[in-house]
């Protein structure tokens, strides 16, 4: 992109609006109450013909540092640093308040340029909040409504005068890399039966979920991942609402990495804010590849926990089991022996489940943890050539046959893998209904162990073999 722009001003001004009206997405979380935006979030934006890169950002309150509203205004300034232009947004319906005053002070102490942006004026009675706004001493006013659609063309002018036109044309503009999660997923088709075994490919960039309860360390341990406060964090559960991905490298990989809200109890979740942010994570989840659940090592396997790590696996995700806080253990020995106990006993359905106890405060553990991922993603991926399966299956049906039912024995006749990610088989065989749920497990234990699947979902579908006879008994009838 071309150059990065900020969105600012007080919260509920419709910041988040807008992001989403230049991103073409309903990325951010956008719902009446005050303050639902806490980190900053970027985007790629087109406004017209002009492109370029978009943070939307908390709402700027006056607060002691130390505080919650303090901690999200200094992740404001950091993204108001980083930008080379500023949208500052005031609400032309509401009117100015001491609020906007002090805000574009401090942007005029930045010393960057700012366009001043009255949103919300398609309401009754806007106009003498538009033209109070003069009053700011930032230039005239830019009057639009985000969620109408209405004055973008306006609005586009006045970056570029803002920018200058040498910024905002450039001669070579640059490639969009920045594909989004939820486009990238749609990409993802069942892949055709293959004999070879293709190569797991090291260079591929890797989309991984952070999810788990409130307040086990999340944002923390991207922050730690990262080297620098990138996200919020603090003693306060909950203080993640949108799903935020970071880019980062790892040993010369790029690693797309998404912090999600934390997943309470479905029972416990009544508020409309709250139901957006779980769904926002969901939709991480289901997009992602590798998916890592933070537990908190000092009250782990909380009935929550055990609900989160079932739903990742039964999207099909692979996923990692990270026990976060290690550095408050004690007895580390023996938390760990008990842990690794707990994880068999608890989670047979993940059985091999990659479990790594880490520190975001200390750090302790993040190479450890990374390492699982790949290695999870590389199972994941993995494509099983149908003469060994075939081998594999024979020796299956001769170690322990199928059972017999209504007197008649099953037969398990041909199988091949018909996808990855995760690894899915089929197995051409007699009455696929009447087979139990018994013998199924048989044959996923079995693939699990002897082709070295650890903690992945294994997907069996049984289909009946075509019978030769069947036109020429249609005939006779």
């Amino acid at each position: 992109m071309s150059f990065t722009v900020a969105i600012v001003g007080r919260p509920n001004v419709g910041k988040s609006t807008l992001f989403n009206r230049l991103v073409g997405k309903k990325l951010a979380l956008v719902d009446d109450t005050p303050g639902v935006t806490r980190d900053r979030r970027p985007g790629d934006a087109r406004l017209i013909d002009l492109k370029f890169r978009i943070i939307d950002t908390a709402g700027l309150e006056e607060a002691a540092p130390e505080t919650l509203q303090g901690r999200m205004r200094a992740q404001t300034e950091a993204a108001i640093d980083e930008a080379d232009l500023s949208l500052f947004v005031v609400d032309a319906k509401m009117g100015l308040t001491p609020v906007d005053q002090a805000l574009a002070d401090m942007l005029r102490r930045k010393g960057k340029p700012v366009v001043l942006v009255a949103n919300k004026s398609e309401a009754r009675g806007s106009d003498g909040g538009f033209y109070d706004s003069f009053t700011l001493g930032l230039g005239e006013p830019t009057a639009i409504s985000a969620e109408h659609g209405q004055g973008m063309l306006d609005l586009r002018d006045a970056i570029v005068a803002a920018i200058g036109e040498e910024r905002a044309y450039p001669e070579e503009d640059e490639a969009v890399t920045d594909v989004d999660l939820r486009d990238e997923a749609a990409a993802e088709g069942v892949e055709k039966d293959d004999d070879y075994e293709p190569e797991y490919d090291e260079t591929k960039p890797l989309r991984v979920a952070i999810v788990g309860r409130p307040n086990a360390g999340k944002s923390t341990l991207i922050n730690r991942f990262l080297g620098e406060d990138r996200l919020l964090t603090g003693p306060e559960a909950g203080i993640t609402r949108d799903s935020i991905s970071v880019e980062w490298d790892w040993k010369g990989r790029t690693i797309k990495m998404f912090d999600t809200a934390g997943m309470r109890r479905k029972a416990k979740v009544q508020e409309k804010l709250e139901k957006l942010s779980v769904a926002d994570g969901l939709r991480a989840i289901r997009f992602a590849e590798t998916v890592v659940i933070v537990f908190d090592a000092t009250i782990p396997f909380e009935k929550q926990d055990l609900q989160i790590v079932d739903l990742v696996l039964r999207e099909g995700r692979a996923a990692v089991l990270a026990f976060n806080k290690w550095d408050l253990i004690e007895d580390p020995q023996a938390v760990l022996a008990e842990l690794r106990e707990k994880t068999e006993r608890l989670l047979p359905q993940a059985r091999g489940i990659r479990a790594v106890p880490v520190s975001g405060q200390t750090g302790r553990g993040l190479d450890k943890l990374m390492q699982s991922v790949i290695e999870t993603d590389r199972t994941w991926n993995r494509r099983i050539s149908t003469a060994k399966l075939n081998r594999w299956l024979d020796a299956q049906q001769t170690q322990h046959p199928p059972p017999a039912v209504s007197g008649r024995r099953l037969k398990l006749k041909y199988m091949t893998q018909v996808k990855a990610r995760p690894p899915g088989f089929m197995i051409s065989c007699t009455r696929p209904d009447a087979l139990p749920e018994s013998y199924i497990r048989y044959l996923t234990n079995g693939l699990r162990n002897d082709f070295n699947l650890p903690g992945v979902p294994i997907r069996i579908h049984f289909k009946a073999a075509d019978n030769p006879f069947a036109s020429k008994a249609k005939k006779r009838r």
